[in-house]
């Protein structure tokens, strides 16, 4: 008798916490969940990439939660022993920020009005609040995770590991702690990696001003005070008259000084007039100009962002402010020779918080990226052990020799680009949220330590370390690093990383750098990246545009299901997606239509015992015959990570050739007198049914479990099914 439930309409809001939870309660998101279908030496491992504990997830969240959920619930029932370890990551810079921010809103206060200890609980608490509300919403997207495993990049076993891999890279030279020019925020007092930098255009007046018998040219007459260098190309002809060294006397803002000719070939003699002043202590082209000719630095703006001393009249000022009163100086001195209103040109910003970076030359902690260090047990194919390389040449060897293929892959030529761009990366940063750096002083002794030294007086580095630090080693710190665990050798490297192309260099460039030289390995095998999730018209989603989808609502209106093959289908890796609430809804209908498709053959399947024998009819032997060949076409497009496609195949199937032609033609004879024909063609459409929802499932995980558990003589969960082959 057709289940009761199965003869009303599908109701996602009814069905999916109660089977998140049965799965859960079964144990069957754990490695051993699949013991009685697991294949020997076959396994499949992945971490999720840690949300960022700084609000809600967002739809880029929600499509890689559908990927990664497809390929873990495929390789389960494929037989694999499979593992998707689940975390959230501090975020230091970020969730900062944000508590500051509400801070400042709500109480009208700063960090600087309360304690490193009060504060530090106030971002706790706005943390945990954070992470419990992404942990209902990845449960909410079906996501097959062993939540045993859940870890956190601030947490003590975690914090270990950031301790260990400071010390060894420290004890090894990797890392060390220096006067160099660094990205700093005066809004958030904190340096910002090269990456986190988010270039602006912006629209301003450009200066040309008199220097002695050169005109310079400048978007930035604030940071010119110190400019006692004038660089030109050695190749210029225009120039040719002037020397290398020589020592000219020239009318300045401030007053006469001697200005020093240098030439050097990073001058573009097509930019302006091909000769320019460089500022070193707030530039970085101009600081490697300085450091190749060993030229003198000096400070012109402060860490709030105001002129120094330097600036005469003009100190104490902002530089915003300045600027003006500045130019009408050097009009009223006859330097100012003419201005372009109309300038175009990049401004750099921090994006974790949009503040105008203030390039600073300040004493900060360094990877060396290009230090030799030895690889003493590799794993690595194509650099054996005793292989001398630097992280640079480590993080390129292994995608170009294949060892880590990145999906898609025209992402290689864009990963190499940054490893051949790549400068020594700071890690410290001035903030109170994250991993404190360890290590302590005691007048000019310098401790480093997995622990406190012992002994009085020993004050602690206050910089934190940068989040990218300690998510560099989460394929490995969370399966139980520095210990040499059974986990580890059984899972890592992970078999692939699912990410959005936006962090290929944040994140994934870090994860090679941080396992090549702590484990002489590779993180992972594959990388696959998917694109950003966009509006039905082709536009990133915001606030100020009005379109922003929120994934809770849209699985509280059409259900998970709807909602996961919405991010999948038509979305070809490292590609952008469309999506609107006509194309969820869309999905919801397909759902629907799987129910229905169900609740007929069940209907009409009533009276055929499974266990009889039966001899298929031609036509029924052929439709089976299509269907392995699809089973074989969906399983390598699924091997292939062609997810979109598998996806696609399977939807046109089930809607268009099982409900609209099968099911059609064979409407009379499962309710005829031929007893053979109907019997060839109900064992036709329950095998059909069993095979489409054992396709479906690794997309549409509710609809196809609740419509199993009503299959008759199925006694275990769809989840833990085999493939079908």
């Amino acid at each position: 008798m057709t289940p009761e439930k199965l003869l009303k309409p599908y109701n996602p809001a009814e069905t999916e916490k109660v089977l998140y939870q049965k799965w859960e309660d079964a144990g069957l998101f754990k490695p051993e969940g699949n013991a009685d279908i697991q294949k020997p030496g076959q396994v499949f491992s992945i971490v999720l990439p840690p949300p960022n504990v700084t609000g809600t997830l967002h739809l880029g969240h929600s499509a890689m939660l559908a990927i990664e959920d497809i390929m873990v619930r495929y390789h389960r029932m494929k037989g694999d022993k499979t593992l998707w370890i689940p975390g959230t990551d501090h975020a230091a810079i970020a969730t900062q920020q944000k508590v500051e921010n509400i801070l400042y809103k709500e109480q009208g206060k700063t960090r600087y009005d309360f304690s490193r200890d009060e504060f530090m609980d106030m971002i706790k608490d706005f943390a945990q609040k954070s992470h419990d509300t992404i942990v209902n919403q990845v449960r909410a997207m079906g996501a097959s995770i062993d939540w045993s495993r859940e870890a956190y990049t601030l947490d003590d076993a975690r914090s270990l590991a950031v301790r260990t891999a400071f010390k060894r890279m420290y004890d090894d030279g990797l890392i060390y702690r220096g006067h160099r020019i660094v990205n700093w925020d005066p809004k958030l007092h904190t340096t910002v990696s090269d990456d986190e930098i988010e270039w602006k255009e912006e629209t301003v007046p450009f200066y040309y001003i008199k220097y002695g018998p050169f005109t310079i040219a400048t978007a930035r007459p604030e940071t010119k005070f110190g400019d006692k260098y004038v660089v030109m190309h050695p190749a210029d002809a225009r120039y040719k008259k002037y020397e290398h060294g020589q020592k000219i006397e020239v009318e300045w803002i401030n007053g006469p000084i001697t200005a020093t000719v240098i030439k050097d070939e990073a001058i573009d003699m097509e930019f302006g007039t091909g000769v320019m002043t460089i500022t070193p202590w707030h530039d970085a082209i101009d600081f490697g100009i300085a450091e190749r000719h060993d030229l003198d630095r000096e400070q012109i703006i402060d860490l709030d962002g105001k002129l120094l001393p330097i600036a005469g009249d003009f100190a104490g000022l902002y530089i915003k402010k300045a600027r003006p009163l500045i130019i009408e100086k050097l009009q009223e001195k006859g330097l100012l020779e003419k201005v372009d209103e109309k300038y175009t040109h990049r401004v750099s910003t921090n994006s974790r918080g949009g503040g105008m970076i203030e390039p600073q030359i300040l004493n900060q902690w360094f990877i060396d990226v290009n230090k030799k260090f030895t690889l003493k047990n590799s794993k690595i194919d194509s650099l054996p052990t005793g292989s001398e390389v630097s992280l640079k040449e480590l993080m390129k060897t292994v995608v170009e020799k294949k060892q880590i293929e990145i999906l898609p892959e025209y992402f290689d030529k864009t990963y190499f680009h940054w490893i051949d761009n790549l400068h020594d990366w700071c890690i410290s940063r001035q903030i109170i949220f994250g991993h404190q750096i360890p290590v302590w002083y005691k007048g000019d002794e310098v401790f480093c330590g997995i622990e406190k030294p012992n002994g009085e007086d020993w004050a602690q580095d206050p910089d934190t370390l940068d989040t990218w630090f300690s998510s560099g080693l989460w394929t490995f710190s969370t399966l139980g690093w520095p210990e040499q665990t059974d986990e580890l050798a059984t899972f890592h490297p992970t078999s692939v990383l699912e990410t959005g192309y936006d962090i290929l260099f944040f994140w994934v460039a870090r994860m090679v750098l941080m396992t090549g030289y702590l484990l002489n390995d590779i993180p992972f095998k594959k990388v696959y990246l998917h694109g950003l999730v966009r509006d039905g018209k082709g536009q990133k989603m915001s606030k100020s545009l009005g379109n922003i989808i929120d994934p809770l609502v849209m699985i509280g209106k059409y259900g998970t299901d709807a909602v996961r093959l919405s991010l999948i289908m038509g979305t070809a890796p490292g590609t952008d997606s469309k999506l609107s609430e006509d194309k969820i809804r869309g999905y919801k209908n397909f759902a629907n239509k799987i129910w229905n498709i169900a609740r007929f053959v069940l209907t009409n399947t009533e009276d055929f015992n499974g266990e009889e024998k039966v001899e298929l009819q031609a036509e029924d032997q052929v439709r089976l015959d299509e269907l392995n060949k699809m089973i074989a076409d969906i399983t390598s497009d699924m091997e292939n990570f062609r997810f979109y496609l598998a996806g696609e195949k399977i939807y046109h199937y089930v809607w268009h050739t099982f409900a609209d032609e099968i099911i059609e033609a064979t409407k009379d004879r499962v309710k005829g007198e031929d007893l053979a024909s109907k019997r060839s063609a109900q064992a036709m459409l329950l095998q059909i049914l069993k095979t489409s929802l054992k396709l479906l499932h690794p997309f549409m995980p509710f609809v196809t479990e609740e419509i199993w558990s009503m299959m008759p003589g199925e006694n275990k969960m769809l989840m833990i099914e085999e493939w079908p082959n």
